[in-house]
């Protein structure tokens, strides 16, 4: 197949990411174009590595192969530490990186995010190359330049912004992916659905099982349509000035769901799943979502399959979760709400009674979306 070739603007220049079936087989001559590397480093988790590392050394230019090192590391949310980027730092030193050398990124969100941070931070920056493994990395994480570590207070909050030189996104690599990871990623597909394009919402609608299935047309159709989506909005605003924040739709609350839990519980996507329901029905009691509109989202969301059980901590603690967040100003809560499918803006205008309504009303909503509008509870 011929790989779709989609650009992104960023404030070191445009990049590309290549999607199709089977590309990386032939990656090698794209990452040759980016120039000549003193050596190339690795970084993956020993799992991804099993699964991808004969196509990934195939992928990489016979001129810098001799110089290739590979550079594992366990790829848990847990494991998201500024620890763990310092400890792939003192690697890389100790194999000889220097600021002529390549980083390539093998693996999932975790992975990407990690070896992100670290390729901006070693030495002050050294080029960045993408293999997204999973869906969520695919069509989310592995494009926009947001790197970063948790800490112990909440997620992402130590990182950069640094664009890569390449993503290659090959959908085969989605075959091997254990079926919990893929339906996870599924959530990050309907976000952008919920945010930017109805009519990739109505898609999924209509063929949810063919994708549950890994069915080839669905993830040709899907996989570029939400890269273009994320390439638009990161182009016209890469550091999360405005626009950009509707990307993080359920991400406030999917984050906290995170953070209380130990990042022991929920896959990233089953978080989001989560917080994406919270916030149609957040935008809902401030009289801006439609009942119709909660209704699709939670019953698409359901149509996933069966997720981890919303945690059993009150409303406060999950509140003061929260006020970590990124999005957070001047001691304001910020929620991205949707008006409708295939629009969505910020807000902070929130009040405390509106968010622990949604809050209490979110773990009675999924699997019962349907059911709820139909017989009016929705209205209540």
């Amino acid at each position: 197949m011929k790989a779709k070739i989609i650009r992104v603007r960023s404030a070191a220049g445009v990049y590309a990411v290549l999607c199709g079936a089977g590309i990386l087989r032939d990656a090698s001559g794209e990452i040759a174009k980016l120039g000549e590397f003193s050596s190339v480093h690795v970084l993956t988790s020993p799992k991804v590595w099993r699964a991808a590392g004969k196509t990934v050394k195939a992928a990489i230019p016979r001129d810098a192969s001799q110089s290739q090192n590979v550079h594992l590391f366990d790829d848990a949310e847990t494991k998201k530490s500024m620890r763990t980027a310092e400890l792939l730092c003192r690697k890389l030193t100790r194999a000889g990186a220097d600021r002529q050398s390549l980083i390539v990124a093998v693996g999932g969100g975790v992975v990407g995010d990690v070896a992100g941070f670290v390729a901006a931070s070693y030495l002050r920056g050294v080029a960045l190359v993408h293999v997204p493994t999973t869906l969520v990395a695919q069509v989310d994480s592995s494009i926009g330049g947001k790197t970063g570590v948790n800490l112990p207070e909440g997620k992402n909050l130590v990182g950069a912004f640094y664009a890569p030189r390449l993503v290659v996104i090959d959908t085969d690599l989605l075959r091997t992916l254990p079926e919990r990871q893929f339906r996870s990623g599924i959530v990050e597909v309907i976000k952008y659905g919920v945010i930017a394009d109805p009519e990739l919402f109505a898609y999924l609608e209509q063929n949810m099982e063919k994708l549950l299935r890994k069915d080839r047309d669905a993830l040709d159709y899907l996989i570029p349509r939400c890269v273009e989506i994320k390439a638009d909005v990161v182009s016209r605003d890469e550091r999360e000035s405005g626009l950009r924040e509707i990307l993080n739709f359920g991400h406030t609350f999917g984050h906290a769901l995170e953070s209380v839990t130990k990042y022991r519980r929920y896959l990233h996507g089953e978080a989001v799943a989560w917080g994406m329901i919270a916030a149609a029905l957040l935008g809902r009691e401030l009289g801006i979502t439609r009942n119709g509109d909660v209704s699709r989202a939670a019953s698409l969301i359901r149509r996933v399959g069966k997720m981890p059980d919303w945690p059993r901590v009150g409303s406060k603690i999950l509140t003061a979760a929260m006020f970590s967040d990124k999005k957070t100003r001047a001691g304001k809560l910020r929620f991205v709400v949707s008006p409708r499918i295939g629009e969505a803006h910020s807000s902070e205008a929130v009040s405390m009674e509106a968010l622990e309504r949604a809050m209490r009303l979110t773990p009675k909503v999924l699997g019962r979306a349907e059911e709820m509008h139909r017989t009016g509870i929705l209205d209540g």
